[in-house]
């Protein structure tokens, strides 16, 4: 028996053996080879872009592990266009450069299955080298006889990876069919790179409800048994990938990698062959090459590129000095690529050829940015040293330099010189800026390291401590803001010692310190979130503390993601508080967030919604007047996207004015936050002066309120001198950028610059005369907003990217010339009493550039997908100004309009590329969607060439192809506006969120000539506030007209309406006739000039009639020009201020048409507060009565969208009503009445002030509502 079991083993050991894959290093094995990867929809009749590679390939053994690789007869095929129309072409040039690379055997290690070390020249590239970890890919293969499906983690070219194998067994060729499939997705070791938007925070519960993106990869081997071993006679790989900007769920772009090896022949090995020297270039797992230069929406030769630059900054500046040339803007993305591609030394004779001149030494400092690398430290350390630039400029660059610098370990060491740089320190904005800007590189590095080292975050640790020590009040707000940039979790023990009630040692600090240091805790929150909480509670729960920096506590727990026994512990303590400040601003945060539709709050929802059932009923009606927190959000899952908007006001008991006002806007993408824009102000002298109460306020926002604020504020000169009026800061990306403290002395030197006394030593002195001799300025700036990539390895070895790229070019141009008369003298002052005119034109636009792309990117060769989006906004302008405060007289002038002028324009379009560096200028770019016959209508500027698909005209039904162009023009003033689209779009009978974007798009808005009634040369605009000799007869007795037939329409439509108020028709009958008409307040004109031509335009004269209990006001509208007698008469009336009522008439002589409006605001005896409106209309134009029915039809939908109930009735002809009544405290019910139905909703929830309610709610029980507010 013991015999019998010793021969099954060496059996089933035999039978192993026959098929583990091995090489016979005495033989050597010739294959052919085939690699295709495809871009497109998968659709039929769609264009797709690809690349196929095809070669023989012979390995031959050097001993017993190691063998040499040999690869010949390589073609390198290009597919661009609609597949079945459009044929692979050969690129013979690029097929020899990679040749060239090969001459030269590959080296590799094998052994039972496994690639092992690879040797190659260093003449071979690492984009060549991973071509051949593709082929050597086939050979990569775990085989176990004793198992048919099973499972292991291997090292392949996508990492380290799950792969799961299946194999069955031919029996009649005794070959093995081994299935492998890849799990790519979920790798361990992934052979994936990410770069850009590093401040975006991670949100995995949105990855979870999708990804944009899902690969799967499966090899079939055909293994044939020898005695040696298996050996691969066939093998075929097929890899798809699924990308889509939003949900894979719903339509995506697809890739699609095959490839093939095919036996062809086994013979004896040759004779050796002597090798270069080769190095050892790792293992099969792809390797990333630095592909900063790689940019995938171009494609250039990139030698000697220091004279291209230049070439490029030249023509880009002069092409823009006056206003954005959308035409040039493409080029700056070359500019940025030349950079990255030259040495240092080309930087500096950049500078030395450009610096000379103003604009284009301007350009170069706003593009070397985007170099990204030590080069960028060295060159910018050289300019600081020579004071090359000026402390704004330099806090500019700073800011974008840091920002952009890669956050490798040694840039971050190098970027440390520059806080010890004394030209750093002499300015204080400057100096603010490469503090902060030094954090934010601190936490983009944290977020490639993990753990982070202390090392990078400690020169701000020691400037905390040493702050800290000194008890220098704005180096310590500095660094603190610094450390909050950082987000470095080892820094929450330094922030601590300066937070009373957690500090080991106790501290007193100024409210604006300890607010920094609360919030300099905000991206701690994400990565070590317990601490975060832990002090976040701590603070919270100290009663010491004031108000507001309990409530950034608090913002700082929840940023820290509480868990249900966290929230329900705040809860009760909440209970107990007494601080209805605190009390509020948590209540109505919990209740934002219990409605939160966002993924990363979905855990906090539950919590949330079970802490305000806890908490309402005895804080639920808490008034506005207290301190709020308030969250708007939006997120779908189809498109993976979302949007928040947050806005906090932080107020304690004994200050009317808020502590701190804060705003945030975030966007959720494809599973990160992005947190857009931040802005803050905190009032620490304002709060001060206005004190605990403002006499005379009321707290209803009334003009009295107003002047009750004006008149404290008269007294700022009693500010406080030891802290600022107030601070403002922003935040982009959830890096705080800038903040500017406001003082006392700020505001004197800024009242006393525009004070009539200002004489010839203030600034704006000199601003006058340099005006009135003639001044230009002009500024412009390209700046690369993100670039944000991701990369991914295929099994073909050749990297598939997703990219996006957005670029802007901003630019604005004035050109002034101003004269005073009589001349200025003595001061300022006499500008008040003098005739001043301005003559100005210019320019204010940018363009901006949008590029996502998804394909294969190397410095070789591009082929795939890429959405090109250009969008510009251009405003020119060219008027003249003449003021003459002294008679209170102020005319504008305009020219005529000559040409069209497209003021705003969004155009794109999606295309499949090809590309590649032996000829880049014969790059091809396909519109994604092929034209049908009219495809010359579109027209789209790209570079460096757009080719129209290689197919011949197709009529499909599921083309949709919109072309609008709605215009409406002037003919008195010669002018015109247009809006202009086109789309063009393919359907399917599955339709998602991807195909509305893909195919042609334009838009346009435009002002264009128009023919006019009389030739003219300007529009002519005045305004007069002291026109009372110049009015016509006619305009007298227009005036009386209309207020007698006001009156006359308000008696008839209160006999002829039943649901007028008697308090109402009290004030009716108020109303008394004015036997003479009074002079206008002021009046307005428009007219087009024209040479001797008489002026055609229209002439607006506003009156003012108070009477007692009532203030009346007119407004006389009048066409003027030859044989026009067309008018708009409107008498508005403000009664007791609570009503208002208007009656409009227009038409010839104010005669055509009629309509009324009446609103009032109040409570009658028994009644609750309530505001009411009215339109009433006799006789309107049939487009404002068909526009009126249109919009009556869509009412019903909305309101039931928003809650409301309909009731079918019959009310009043030609009138619309409403009414708002103050049900409660934090409630209104609201009623709309048309003449078909009315429309109502009960309790919606509002807040209103702590005043009307309680006051009448007794009253109220037991009276009935009157007028709209009926139930």
């Amino acid at each position: 028996m013991r015999g019998l079991r010793l021969l099954l083993l060496c059996c089933c050991v035999a039978l192993a053996s026959k098929f583990q894959l091995k090489l016979n290093p005495q033989m050597s094995y010739e294959y052919r080879y085939e690699g295709v990867v495809k871009f497109g929809l998968g659709i039929p009749n769609v264009a797709e872009s690809g690349v196929r590679l095809t070669c023989k390939v012979n390995i031959a053994g050097l001993s017993a592990q190691t063998f040499a690789l040999k690869i010949s007869d390589l073609v390198f095929n290009k597919l661009n266009g609609v597949p079945g129309q459009t044929s692979f072409s050969a690129s013979p040039k690029i097929a020899g450069r990679i040749s060239a690379q090969l001459n030269n055997p590959i080296m590799f290690e094998y052994v039972s299955g496994h690639i092992g070390d690879i040797r190659a020249s260093a003449a071979v590239s690492d984009t060549v080298l991973n071509i051949v970890r593709g082929i050597l890919g086939f050979f990569q293969v775990t085989l176990k006889t004793t198992q048919r499906v099973y499972e292991l983690e291997e090292v392949g070219i996508h990492g380290m990876c799950q792969s799961h194998y299946t194999i069955e067994e031919n029996k009649e060729t005794k070959d093995m069919s081994v299935t492998k499939v890849v799990d790519v997705d979920n790798c361990r070791e992934k052979a994936a790179v990410y770069s850009g938007l590093a401040t975006a925070v991670l949100d995995e519960a949105a990855r979870r409800r999708g990804e944009s993106i899902a690969t799967t990869v499966r090899y079939i081997h055909t293994v044939r048994p020898t005695a040696e071993g298996g050996v691969v006679t066939k093998a075929q790989a097929l890899e798809r990938q699924f990308f889509t900007p939003f949900n894979v769920k719903g339509g995506t772009l697809k890739m699609q990698a095959t490839k093939e090896l095919v036996l062809l022949d086994v013979r004896g090995a040759e004779r050796a062959v002597i090798f270069r020297a080769a190095e050892s270039r790792g293992n099969m797992v792809f390797k990333f090459v630095d592909a900063s230069v790689n940019i995938p929406v171009l494609m250039q030769n990139l030698k000697d590129p220091v004279p291209k630059a230049v070439e490029l900054i030249k023509r880009l500046a002069d092409a823009n000095i006056y206003q954005i040339d959308s035409s040039t803007t493409e080029d700056t993305i070359k500019v940025y690529q030349l950079l990255r591609a030259m040495p240092f030394e080309g930087l500096e004779e950049l500078w030395k050829n450009l610096s000379t001149n103003d604009e284009y030494r301007r350009w170069l400092l706003d593009m070397v940015v985007e170099v990204g690398d030590a080069r960028l430290l060295k060159f910018l350390e050289k300019r600081f040293l020579a004071g090359d630039m000026t402390p704004l400029h330099a806090m500019q660059i700073m800011l974008l330099s840091m920002n952009h610098l890669r956050p490798l370990p040694e840039l971050v060491e190098l970027a440390k010189v520059f806080l010890n740089m004394p030209f750093t320190k002499s300015n204080i904005y400057l100096w603010h800026g490469v503090v902060l800007s030094y954090g934010s590189l601190v936490y983009k590095h944290c977020a490639y390291y993990t753990p982070c080292p202390v090392a990078a975050v400690q020169p701000l640790l020691d400037m905390a401590t040493e702050a800290l020590r000194t008890k220098n009040e704005a180096d310590m707000v500095l660094v603190l803001k610094a450390l909050g940039n950082a987000g470095h979790p080892g820094s929450i023990k330094t922030i601590i010692r300066f937070l009373p009630g957690v500090a080991a040692v106790p501290v007193d600090l100024p409210p604006r310190v300890l607010s920094a240091a609360v919030q300099s805790m905000r991206l701690i929150a994400a990565r070590d979130p317990h601490s975060v909480q832990d002090v976040a509670l701590t603070l919270f729960l100290e009663k010491n503390l004031p108000s507001d920096i309990r409530m950034l506590a608090l913002m700082m727990l929840f940023e820290a993601k509480p868990s249900m026994s966290l929230v329900s512990t705040l809860a009760t303590h909440l209970q107990q508080e007494s601080d209805l400040h605190l009390v509020s601003f948590s209540f109505s945060l919990l209740k934002s967030l219990a409605r939160s539709r966002t993924p990363e709050n979905h855990a906090l929802v539950t919590a949330c919604n079970v802490a305000v059932k806890i908490l309402a009923p005895k804080y639920g009606r808490l008034s506005y007047h207290y301190s709020k927190a308030l969250r708007l959000d939006w997120f779908s899952d189809e498109y993976l996207m979302g949007t928040a908007a947050e806005a906090f006001m932080l107020k304690g008991a004994t200050r009317v004015v808020p502590s701190e006002i804060i705003m945030k806007w975030k966007m959720n993408f494809i599973g990160r936050i992005l947190q857009l824009l931040e802005i803050g102000v905190r009032a620490d002298g304002i709060k001060e002066l206005f004190g605990a109460n403002i006499p005379a306020f009321k707290g209803d926002l009334s003009f009295t309120d107003f002047q009750a604020i004006l008149s404290v504020l008269k007294n700022w000169e009693n500010l406080p001198t030891d802290q600022p009026v107030f601070t403002a800061y922003s935040r982009a990306s959830g890096q705080e950028w800038f903040f500017t403290d406001i003082n006392k002395d700020l505001i004197q030197n800024i009242v006393g610059a525009i004070s009539p006394d200002a004489g010839k030593e203030r600034p704006l002195w000199t601003v006058i005369e340099n005006l009135q001799k003639g001044t230009s300025w002009h500024w412009t700036r390209a700046f690369l907003i993100f670039e944000a990539r991701f990369f991914q390895a295929t099994t073909l070895g050749l990297p598939v990217e997703i990219s996006k790229y957005y670029e802007a070019v901003n630019g604005i141009t004035t050109n002034a010339k101003a004269a005073v008369n009589p001349p200025l003298t003595q001061n300022l002052g006499q500008l008040l009493t003098s005739e001043v005119a301005l003559e100005t034109d210019g320019f204010i636009g940018c363009t901006k550039d949008f590029w996502i792309t998804y394909g294969i990117n190397t410095e070789l060769f591009q082929s795939g997908i890429e959405f090109k989006a250009k969008t510009q906004h251009a405003v020119p302008w060219k008027f003249s100004v003449k003021m003459n405060v002294r008679e209170k007289k102020f005319e504008f002038d305009l020219p005529a309009f000559k040409k069209e002028v497209e003021l705003f324009s969004v155009r794109s379009n999606v295309y499949v590329v090809s590309r590649n560096i032996e000829e880049p200028d014969k790059a091809k770019m396909t519109p994604i969607m092929p034209k049908d016959g009219d495809s010359d209508h579109e027209v789209v500027h790209v570079d460096p060439s757009v080719v129209k698909p290689e197919s011949k005209p197709m009529v499909r039904a599921n083309t949709w192809h919109p072309v609008t162009k709605m215009c409406t023009e002037s003919n008195i003033y010669g002018v015109g506006a247009c809006v202009e689209s086109e789309l063009r779009r393919e359907f399917y009978h599955e339709e998602y969120p991807l195909y509305y974007f893909l195919g042609y798009t334009a838009f346009a808005f435009k002002l264009t000539p128009a023919q006019t009634n009389k030739p003219m040369e300007r529009i002519h605009f005045e305004l007069n506030l002291n026109p009372s000799s110049r009015q016509p007869m006619n305009a007298q007795q227009l005036l009386r007209a209309l207020r007698r037939l006001s009156k006359e329409a308000a008696q008839r439509h209160r006999l002829s309406s039943n649901s007028a108020s008697s308090g109402q028709s009290q004030q009716d009958s108020r109303v008394e006739f004015v036997d003479s008409a009074p002079a206008p307040v002021f009046n307005v004109k428009a007219f087009a000039v024209g040479g001797n031509e008489k002026p055609e335009g229209y002439e607006a004269c506003v009156y003012y009639t108070p009477e007692a209990n009532m203030k009346n006001t007119q407004l006389i509208v009048s066409q003027v020009g030859d044989d026009t007698n067309w008018k708009m008469c409107l008498d508005a009336s403000v009664i007791s201020h609570s009503g208002l009522q208007t009656h409009i008439r227009w038409g010839s002589e104010c005669q055509s048409y009629e309509m009324s409006i009446k609103a009032n605001a109040g409570r009658l005896p028994g009644s609750l507060p309530t505001l009411r409106a009215k339109v009433h209309w006799s006789t309107i134009p049939e487009t404002m009565a068909a526009m009126g029915r249109r919009v009556e039809s869509y009412i019903p939908g909305v309101a039931l969208l928003l809650g409301f109930s309909e009731q079918h009735e019959t009310n009043v002809k030609q009138e619309v009503t409403a009414s708002v009544v103050a049900a409660s405290a934090d409630s209104v019910d609201v009623k709309l009445k048309l003449p078909e139905y009315t429309v109502y909703r009960k309790a919606i929830p509002f807040p209103l002030p702590p005043v009307s309610f309680e006051e009448v709610q007794s009253d109220a029980r037991n009276g009935t509502r009157d007028g709209f507010g009926q139930t």
